[in-house]
């Protein structure tokens, strides 16, 4: 005859009643989340008290009960909040997963009550809260340490003022522009990837608790109650879905993908910029390493290992999508494997963090920039754009002036150093005004455009990225923020 669990014992498993052989040994060390779902330590403590709150509503719970489990779930918080309390939860003996952990500290501390508090709920439902609750407050810290990125980014360009430096398209230089306008361009970046992490934020803010196993709770529990507690925008609308929704961690890691893109583009571009061949940057050396071998070296280990760090984000998100692929409805065991892949993306903060920091510390050869904005023929645009004013169609006019720039570069000389009876072969609008017309200045303001790299139009877009900037710290992740 099988033996059966007395009314005050605490089963082996939380769903050990149906079965009577034990699982292989092998089989349950591999299988177990508690290795790195222990992360979900607060989330799953918060979830619990929510649900403790519902319970009390439903007349589940005493009021004595309620406080009981309420105090007890701080306590399990408080004594694994160290470093080496996460490790004890990390090398529980027993725990499946991190809910199971908090149950049986639970029943450690406060006897069969703490067996009552899985009333009316399921794993399904709890694991689906606690990413997202964790999803949200990663949120949150990535979207801070952007705009920490993006004040750093706006503070080195104001510090920058008129200074100069060419454009590429191609990677051939193109234009001079504001070394202001090219750092701005970062924080329209940084500010796309805040709105696009604030919009999953927005969408994954709905509380799943209440949806039980796939069909709803089996109890009439207010749903309110507990989005209300964990400061949701509202309860889930289908419990199937909310138990295998995982379109917001797949959403939270594509986001951060794109924080990897743009981070390592500028990465790329300060690791050209600080080599001799272009010597536009110096490379701080609180961020830099030398050469085991060779004595002169100042490596850019920063900015290589940002550049290569959206690798591990892009796969994380790449796996994510390929363990959501084609599941049935609603949950399946598939699904844990979404949870390491966000883990993985932890670092995302740090990084910016560090790269804020590096970012004030650039410096810029300004000389050096300055020197290749006027070299190359980067004012050919504003030549063209001269004979326009003159009448010249523009087609006509970039014909003239490619002429002349070949010409140009046959006498091994700069537009502005021909002379007016060599220019006047190319076409007879030229005059006197040419050469002030493609000087440096007037080929940096003939861009008066909003959004141009004229310099006053560049002094508006600091002051409103200081502004933008300020309010994206302003804002909330979640309501009740």
């Amino acid at each position: 005859m099988p033996e059966f669990m007395s009314n005050e014992q605490q089963p082996v498993k939380m769903w050990s009643g149906r079965f009577r052989e034990p699982l292989d040994a092998e089989f349950e060390q591999w299988q177990r989340s508690i290795v790195f779902d222990w992360r979900l330590l607060n989330q799953e403590i918060a979830a619990s008290k929510a649900h403790a709150s519902a319970l009390h509503a439903a007349n589940i719970l005493t009021k004595d009960e309620t406080a009981q489990l309420r105090t007890a779930l701080d306590a399990i918080a408080a004594d694994h909040a160290s470093d080496a309390g996460k490790a004890m939860v990390c090398n529980h003996p027993t725990a499946e997963d991190i809910h199971h952990f908090v149950e049986l500290s639970l029943v450690e501390r406060i006897g069969s009550l703490g067996l009552k508090l899985h009333t009316g709920r399921s794993r399904n439902e709890q694991i689906a809260t606690d990413l997202r609750l964790y999803v949200r407050e990663q949120i949150d810290l990535v979207v801070e340490a952007l705009a920490t990125w993006a004040n750093a980014l706006v503070d080195k360009a104001r510090a920058a003022g008129d200074a100069v430096m060419p454009s590429y398209t191609h990677m051939q230089r193109a234009e001079p522009v504001l070394v202001a306008h090219w750092l701005l361009a970062y924080v329209e970046m940084v500010l796309r990837d805040a709105a696009r992490l604030r919009d999953c934020a927005a969408r994954l803010n709905y509380c799943p608790l209440g949806s039980g196993a796939v069909a709803g709770a089996t109890l009439a529990l207010d749903r309110t109650i507990a989005a209300r507690e964990l400061s949701f925008t509202a309860p889930t609308a289908n419990s199937i879905d909310a138990t295998s929704d995982r379109d917001f961690v797949l959403e939270y890691l594509q986001g951060l993908t794109f924080v990897g893109l743009h981070l390592s583009r500028f990465a790329e571009e300060i690791t050209l910029f600080a080599t001799a061949e272009f010597g536009f940057v110096t490379l701080p050396e609180a961020f830099s390493t030398g050469s085991s071998a060779m004595p002169q070296k100042k490596n850019p280990d920063l900015t290589e290992l940002i550049r290569a760090k959206v690798g591990r984000i892009h796969g994380a998100a790449q796996a994510v999508t390929l363990q959501l692929k084609g599941l049935p409805l609603a949950y399946n065991k598939d699904m844990q494997e979404t949870q390491e892949p966000a883990f993985s993306a932890g670092f995302v903060p740090q990084m910016l963090a560090l790269v804020a920091r590096f970012t004030a510390a650039l410096q810029f050869n300004r000389e050096r920039m300055n020197e290749a904005a006027q070299s190359g023929y980067l004012n050919a645009m504003a030549a063209a754009t001269y004979l326009v004013h003159k009448g010249v169609p523009f087609r006509t006019a970039h014909e003239k002036i490619g002429n002349a720039v070949r010409f140009a570069i046959e006498k091994g000389v700069e537009l502005g150093d021909l002379s007016l009876e060599e220019l006047r072969q190319f076409d007879s609008e030229f005059a006197e005004d040419f050469f002030a017309a493609v000087s440096l200045s007037a080929t940096l303001d003939c861009h008066d455009v909003v959004g141009g790299t004229a310099r006053a139009r560049v002094h508006e877009a600091l002051a409103a990225a200081s502004k933008r900037i300020a309010a994206l710290t302003q804002e909330a992740v979640h309501a009740g923020a």
